[in-house]
C-alpha cells in the first residue's frame, strides 16, 4: 500500500511539473530588440493597420478623439465579459511605462510586463506573427499619442477561466505563428496575408471558434457567431464574397459595398482603421482574401 501511494504521489508531483512547464509564461529573449532602430512613419501605418483605436478608444470617438486609448469597450463572451484596457501613455494607468520588449511580450506572447497571460480576447494569437521591427515602430508611435488617467476597469470572468495559469495550456493547443493561407503567393499577396492573418487580425471575428475558443484554421476566415452576442460574423472567404477586388478596395475605404450599403458595428470601426492605409495595402487584403481557400 505504501509503494503505492508513493507512486500515485511521484505521478501526481509530475503531472504537476508537466502543467507548470506547459502553462509557464515564456517571454521573448530579453535580447530580441536589439539593433531595430524605431520607424515612427511606420509606427503610425502599424497603430491603424493593428487596430488599437478600434478597441481601445471610446466606441463614438472621432478624429483626434480616436487617439486617447483610455479602454472601457466592452466585449461580452461565453467565458465571461472582457474590458478593453487603458493603453494610452499614462505611466500609471496606462503603457506610458512600458518598454518596446514589454510591447513585444504582449503582442507576440501575450505577456504581461509581471509575467502573466493575457487573455486571447487581446488578438495575441494573430499578433504573434507580426514582425519584431513592427512592434518597435508602433512603441515609437504610441509613445506620441495622449496621456489618460482613467484606470482600466477588471473583467468580469468567473471560475474556472479566471484562473490565468490555464490560458498557458490555451496557448500550448492555439497559439500557432505559422501563416494559415500558404503557396506561391506573390509580394503583394504576401503583403495582405501579414495585415489580414497577423497585424488586421481578421480571423479573429471572422473564423468560427472551437468550444474553448480558439480558432478553427481549418474553416479560416469561413464566419461564425457573435460572441455573447446576436447575429453572425459574414464569411469572408471566395465561397461567400464574391465581390470584385476594387470592390473590396472600395469597402475597405469608404465603408461602402456594392449593394450600396455600408458597413454597420464593429466593422465601422474596422474600416476608419483600413482607410488610413495605403491604398496599395487595402489593394493587398483583397488580392489575399482571393487568394484564402473557399469554406462553406
Amino acid at each position: 500500500m505504501r509503494r503505492i501511494l508513493a507512486a500515485l504521489l511521484l505521478l501526481a508531483f509530475a503531472a504537476l511539473g508537466l502543467f507548470w512547464f506547459v502553462t509557464r509564461p515564456t517571454p521573448l529573449p530579453a535580447d530580441a530588440l536589439d539593433g531595430l532602430t524605431p520607424n515612427l512613419a511606420n509606427g503610425e501605418q502599424v497603430f491603424w493597420a493593428a487596430g488599437c483605436a478600434a478597441c481601445h478608444a471610446d466606441a463614438a470617438a472621432k478624429g483626434e478623439a480616436k487617439l486617447v486609448l483610455k479602454g472601457g469597450q466592452r466585449f461580452p463572451s461565453p467565458f465571461g465579459t472582457f474590458v478593453a484596457p487603458n493603453i494610452s501613455n499614462d505611466p500609471a494607468a496606462g503603457i506610458g511605462g512600458w518598454s518596446a520588449l514589454d510591447l513585444a511580450n504582449a503582442m507576440l506572447r501575450g505577456i504581461s510586463p509581471r509575467g502573466a497571460h493575457y487573455y486571447p480576447v487581446f488578438p495575441y494569437a494573430s499578433y504573434t506573427k507580426a514582425s519584431l521591427q513592427d512592434v518597435v515602430d508602433l512603441r515609437a508611435f504610441l509613445a506620441t499619442l495622449p496621456a489618460d488617467a482613467t484606470p482600466s476597469a477588471a473583467h468580469e470572468v468567473g471560475f474556472p477561466f479566471n484562473i490565468r495559469l490555464s490560458l498557458g495550456a490555451w496557448k500550448f493547443l492555439y497559439l500557432d505563428p505559422a501563416w494559415v493561407v500558404t503557396g506561391d503567393l506573390t509580394p503583394e499577396e504576401e503583403r495582405g496575408r501579414y495585415l489580414a492573418e497577423a497585424l488586421g487580425h481578421c480571423g479573429e471575428c471572422h473564423t468560427p471558434r472551437g468550444a474553448l475558443g480558439g480558432m478553427e484554421r481549418a474553416r479560416w476566415l469561413a464566419g461564425g457567431p457573435v460572441p455573447g452576442g446576436k447575429g453572425n460574423f459574414p464569411n469572408i472567404t471566395p465561397a461567400k464574397l464574391t465581390w470584385s477586388e476594387p470592390d473590396i478596395v472600395e469597402y475597405l475605404t469608404s465603408g461602402f459595398t456594392p449593394d450600396y450599403d455600408s458597413a454597420g458595428g464593429h466593422m465601422a470601426l474596422v474600416v476608419e482603421n483600413t482607410a488610413h492605409l495605403p491604398e496599395s495595402d487595402r489593394a493587398a487584403i483583397a488580392a489575399y482574401l482571393k487568394r484564402v481557400p473557399p469554406a462553406q
